[in-house]
């Protein structure tokens, strides 16, 4: 006997026990995106390599241990599993002049892949749905992306789980200065500096204020801030995302230490979190990117954008007590060589109607259809013999409530499962 075949670790089946909440959460999602005005993009699952070190950012954790990256065997190309969104919709925007009629609203659902340390809520294949806004300058597209969010979290019914975190980190000349000023702070606590710390101190050390460390939440909690650097535009955006979440009655936190994992962040940035899924708290994420678009081929272009981690907020819907099913309406029973040849015409007209039906196909006695039918989650079993055929009726049968078994017409039965 052959061995049998397993999932490689961190990419892993959704199965139909969970794939209902999954689609809960998908169709929610798309609504609230399409209330907004977002239109869908279809985005390749792979991407020149050069595009995630030019966009993500070469000393990036993504870039440097992360992405899924081999050479083309037919042409030498140097390619990528994308490890995330914006930058291959970035590339599709430039690619096709998007913006040339003006701006641009658009969204993207499906897997990313990154070279992870496997946990729950993180895994090496995993799924985004990802919003970005291009040509849009002011405050308010920002605003928006968050009141967005905070509508989406309503619908699945877990905003009272959930924190928005707040900060902005201005431009990249404001960044540049500061980058220095933390730079000096970093090199006189030098002694206090994991290894993965003195790594970034000359290359990114912005990421060093969302270390994890416990040895060194203290030294970085002290460090000089960047909002204090900021110019006046910097602060004026800010203010007014900040107003105009006051106006929404949208709840926020300033987090002056975030700073999100990508380089091509400007300005606002946030994240939204939870105390329910343990390190793995952060379940949606995003802020402006101003100069992604110029630097990656295109004019000019003011950019926002987030990403949802669907893994993360599937488990927090499922703490949160959240159902959902994907049983049929009702369970077609058939028993008897005249009732089997007419269940499939009928099992038509009730999905003619509207209804999902599951038609029991196979044979079977009445009893161990009528247990299929229960293993089914179906409300209702349609009961169908030759002598209902013969009279042109069905038995309507309740499965999850008291009720008596009612015989009736086809059309009777239709009306009875709608109301």
């Amino acid at each position: 006997m052959s061995d049998k075949f397993q999932s490689i670790k961190g990419f892993y089946d959704i199965l139909p026990a969970d794939t209902a909440l999954w689609q809960r959460l998908e169709d929610a999602a798309r609504r609230v995106l399409a209330q907004y005005g977002y239109r869908n993009i279809r985005l390749p699952i792979v991407e020149p390599t050069e595009l995630f070190i030019r966009g993500v950012g070469e000393h990036t954790d993504i870039v440097e241990k992360e992405m899924y990256s081999w050479e083309d065997k037919l042409n030498g190309d140097r390619l990528t599993l994308r490890p995330e969104g914006t930058a291959g919709c970035v590339r599709a925007v430039v690619e096709h002049s998007l913006t040339y009629n003006g701006p641009q609203r658009l969204w993207y659902i499906g897997p990313m892949f990154r070279h992870e340390n496997v946990q729950k809520g993180r895994q090496r294949q995993f799924h985004q749905i990802g919003a970005e806004a291009f040509g849009y300058t002011g405050p308010d597209v920002d605003a928006e992306q968050i009141a967005m969010l905070a509508r989406l979290w309503r619908e699945l019914g877990v905003a009272d789980a959930v924190e928005l975190q707040l900060n902005t980190i201005g431009d990249a000349t404001e960044r540049a200065e500061y980058r220095q000023v933390l730079i000096r702070y970093f090199e006189q606590h030098a002694d206090i500096l994991d290894d993965d710390a003195k790594r970034r101190l000359h290359a990114n050390p912005l990421r060093i204020l969302d270390s994890k460390n416990p040895a060194m939440q203290a030294m970085i909690e002290a460090a000089p801030k960047l909002l204090d650097s900021l110019g006046e535009e910097s602060r004026a955006h800010f203010a007014g995302v900040t107003h105009q979440l006051d106006q929404l009655g949208v709840k926020w936190t300033l987090n002056t230490r975030l700073v999100r994992g990508l380089d091509y962040y400007n300005r606002t940035v946030f994240e939204w979190v939870t105390s329910k899924l343990g390190s793995q708290g952060t379940i949606a994420g995003g802020g402006r990117y101003d100069s992604l678009v110029q630097s990656l081929g295109g004019k000019e272009t003011p950019a926002c954008g987030f990403g949802i981690g669907l893994e993360r907020v599937f488990l927090l819907m499922q703490e949160c007590g959240i159902e959902a099913s994907n049983s049929p309406d009702v369970y077609l029973v058939n028993v008897g060589d005249v009732a089997s040849k007419a269940a499939l015409a009928i099992a038509e007209a009730l999905r003619d109607s509207g209804l999902s039906v599951n038609l029991h196909a196979g044979g079977g006695s009445f009893k161990s259809q009528m247990k299929k039918a229960d293993q089914s989650g179906a409300p209702y079993a349609l009961i169908l013999g030759d002598d209902e055929v013969a009279a042109n009726e069905v038995c309507l049968k309740p499965l999850r409530e008291n009720g008596e078994q009612r015989r009736m017409s086809l059309s009777q039965a239709i009306e009875a499962l709608h109301t």
